[in-house]
Formats: structure tokens, C-alpha cells, sequence
């Protein structure tokens, strides 16, 4: 249970301090790409519901035996993320170095997992 505790709140903050910038660094992101400005809704859309799965797993790490399910979308979350940007990256629609963004959201899908198999539910008996 602790271990599922500590991955979530530790995806929450991260995802969070690492999602908050790009609010007020529209500029930056319009340096390499088309700038944001020309498709705002996605832009800030997808940060919208990307720091709404971060309080999700807050929410997951202050009762992980009670929010167990959310664990599963959570890895959806997070390997659907990480799908997509291998699929970019193998259609050459994105650099390597893009595709790098893959890299901590696959490490916490599988913390997720792990987190998940050491987590039992709510009155399940312990099986010994």
C-alpha cells in the first residue's frame, strides 16, 4: 500500500510541475513548432485534462486500496501517451528527441502496474 501511495502522489506532483510551465511558455513551444496560438484548444485542452489526471493519481496515492480501478486508467493514461508518440516517432512525424518525452511516463506506467499487483482491495482477504 505504501508503495502505491508514494508512485501516485509522486506522478501527481511531477506531472504537475512539469505540465504548469507550458501555460506561460506559449512563446517557447511557438519557437520550434507552428505556434499554439493557431490551435489554442488543443493546446490548452490537452494540458486541461493532462493536470486533471495528475490530481486524479493525488487522489489515488491518499487511498490506494479505495481507488484501486482508477489505477487501471491511470496505465492507460500513461501507455496511451507513450503509444502515441512511438507511433510519431516510427512515422517520422516527430524527432528523437520528442519521442524521449515517452521515456518517465513509461517508467510510471509500470510503476503503475507494480503499484496495482501490490495493492488488494478493500475487505479482499490477504492470501497467504
Amino acid at each position: 500500500m505504501k508503495l502505491a501511495r508514494y508512485v501516485f502522489i509522486i506522478a501527481g506532483i511531477w506531472g504537475i510541475a512539469v505540465l504548469m510551465p507550458f501555460y506561460w511558455l506559449v512563446d517557447f513551444t511557438g519557437r520550434r513548432y507552428s505556434a499554439p496560438t493557431e490551435y489554442p484548444h488543443f493546446f490548452y485542452g490537452f494540458f486541461a485534462v493532462a493536470l486533471a489526471w495528475q490530481i486524479t493519481f493525488l487522489v489515488i496515492g491518499y487511498r490506494p486500496d479505495r481507488y484501486r480501478s482508477l489505477m487501471l486508467l491511470g496505465m492507460l493514461e500513461k501507455f496511451g501517451f507513450v503509444a502515441t508518440l512511438l507511433v510519431l516517432y516510427a512515422r517520422t512525424r516527430i524527432s528523437w528527441i520528442d519521442a524521449q518525452a515517452a521515456v518517465p511516463d513509461f517508467l510510471l506506467g509500470v510503476l503503475f502496474i507494480v503499484a496495482f499487483v501490490k495493492t488488494r482491495l478493500v475487505g479482499e482477504p490477504v492470501v497467504r
